[in-house]
């Protein structure tokens, strides 16, 4: 399996500074700061980022289950909200909320459900981020 990279940078104080994020691949090179994280400047941040790998993993995971239990898939889409709260600790990712919307051929609600559910913890960006609560909302359309 491929070692994938990804690079930050971060210069100055904490509320003055600034940042710099880059894939390996050359995919994404952005910029971040105390206010794209803790405010609502315009702008990306880490867990923006971490939401985003998390939908595109659980996409993924989820067409490859549906399709091993034998059914079509046609589409699958999946956003995520990512929460970011102060706690006793600090800033914390306290949840991740997904939902995802699939066109699958020849499934019904109940499967759908169970496989959806299954997969959720299943994919190797949800392995890793066992720490925060992974919600997930699944609609078949």
């Amino acid at each position: 399996m491929p070692k994938r990279n990804a690079y930050a940078s971060w210069t100055g104080t904490l509320k003055a500074g600034e940042g710099s994020m880059k894939l390996g691949s050359g995919a994404y090179e952005g910029p971040f700061s105390f206010k794209t994280r803790f405010e609502n400047e315009p702008g990306t941040n880490p867990e923006e980022l971490i939401g985003a790998a998390l939908a595109g993993c659980f996409s993924m995971a989820l067409a490859a289950e549906l399709e091993k239990a034998g059914f079509k898939p046609v589409s699958v889409d999946t956003d995520s909200v990512t929460i970011l709260e102060n706690t006793a600790d600090g800033p914390t990712i306290t949840t991740i909320e997904l939902n995802t919307k699939a066109r699958v051929e020849g499934i019904d609600e109940t499967e759908f459900q169970r496989i959806a559910a299954a997969t959720k913890g299943g994919c190797p960006v949800s392995r890793a981020l066992q720490g925060p609560a992974v919600e997930l909302t699944a609609t078949l359309l």
